[in-house]
C-alpha cells in the first residue's frame, strides 16, 4: 500500500508529495522496465490494483490514463489493460505474410475468421481479379491477432477456380503457406496502395479503435509468376501498432 502521509525530511518528503496515482504509475513502469511485466502481458485488474494500493477507482484510473498517454500500456475493450508491444515493422518492399513479419518476435499470433463464403464476383472485384461477373470468388474476412490483441482487419477475395480446395482452416493460418507449399504456386509480387481512411463500423468493433480517428488501409492485388491475379485484399491497420518503412534510392 502506498502511504498518503508526508514526511518532513529530504528526498523522502519530496517523494511523499508526489500524487498517489503517479506513484502507482511509477511502480508499474518500473515493473515493466525490470521485465516483471513484459510486452503483451496483462496488467492486474483495476479491482486488484485498488486492493493492492489501498486507493480509489479514480486514483487507479488516473495512473492507467497516465501510462496510456505515455504509450507504455493500452486498453483493449472488454479485455483489460496490457503492456504495449513494439510496433510491427512493415517493410513495403518485402512481400511477406503476417506470420513471417512476426517470426523474429517469437510471439503468439492467430487469425479469427469472421466470414468464409463463396460468392458471385461483383463488377469491382471481377475487375480487380481479372475475372468476369459470372465467376465465383471466395470472400474472407478475418482479424489478425498478436497474442490476444487485434491489430489488423483483413478482407480478401480469391478466385474459386484457382483454389477449389481453399478452406476455413487454411485461412485461420497463412494463405501464403497454402499457396506456395500446398498448391506449389509461385507468388511474384503484390501491387499495393496505402491510404488514410476513417474506420468502418466493422473496423471499430473488430479492432477496438476510436471511430473518430483515421486508420491506415492497404489495398493490394497479388500476382503469381505467370501474371495470374490470385488475390485482392483490403487491410485496415491499427496505426499505433505498425510502422511502414521503405528504402528510396535516388535516380542517376
Amino acid at each position: 500500500m502506498l502511504a498518503e502521509s508526508h514526511t518532513t525530511t529530504g528526498d523522502a518528503n519530496i517523494l511523499s508529495k508526489k500524487p498517489i496515482y503517479r506513484q502507482i504509475a511509477d511502480t508499474l513502469r518500473q515493473q515493466i522496465a525490470n521485465g516483471e511485466l513484459k510486452p503483451g502481458d496483462a496488467l492486474p485488474t483495476e479491482a486488484l490494483l485498488r486492493e493492492q494500493y489501498g486507493v480509489s477507482r479514480v486514483t487507479v484510473r488516473q495512473a492507467l490514463k497516465l501510462l496510456t498517454e505515455e504509450r507504455v500500456i493500452e486498453s483493449l475493450q472488454g479485455s483489460g489493460w496490457y503492456v504495449k508491444e513494439e510496433r510491427v515493422n512493415y517493410d513495403i518492399y518485402q512481400l511477406t505474410s503476417f506470420y513471417e513479419k512476426l517470426a523474429d518476435r517469437n510471439v503468439e499470433t492467430h487469425s479469427d475468421v469472421l466470414i468464409f463464403q463463396v460468392t458471385q464476383a461483383s463488377p469491382a472485384i471481377a475487375e480487380a481479379l481479372r475475372l468476369t461477373t459470372d465467376d465465383k470468388v471466395y470472400y474472407v474476412k478475418r482479424v489478425r491477432y498478436i497474442k490476444q490483441k487485434p491489430v489488423t482487419l483483413e478482407e480478401t477475395w480469391m478466385p474459386l477456380a484457382l483454389f477449389p480446395d481453399l478452406s476455413y482452416e487454411v485461412m485461420q493460418k497463412s494463405k501464403y503457406h497454402y499457396i506456395e507449399q500446398v498448391k506449389k504456386l509461385v507468388i511474384d509480387r503484390s501491387e499495393q496502395e496505402i491510404i488514410p481512411v476513417m474506420p468502418s463500423e466493422d473496423a471499430v468493433k473488430a479492432l477496438g479503435i476510436d471511430a473518430q480517428k483515421p486508420v491506415l488501409e492497404k489495398v493490394s492485388t497479388g500476382f503469381l509468376s505467370d501474371g495470374t491475379v490470385f488475390e485482392f485484399s483490403r487491410n485496415v491497420f491499427k496505426s499505433e501498432d505498425y510502422r511502414f518503412t521503405l528504402v528510396a534510392k535516388r535516380g542517376r
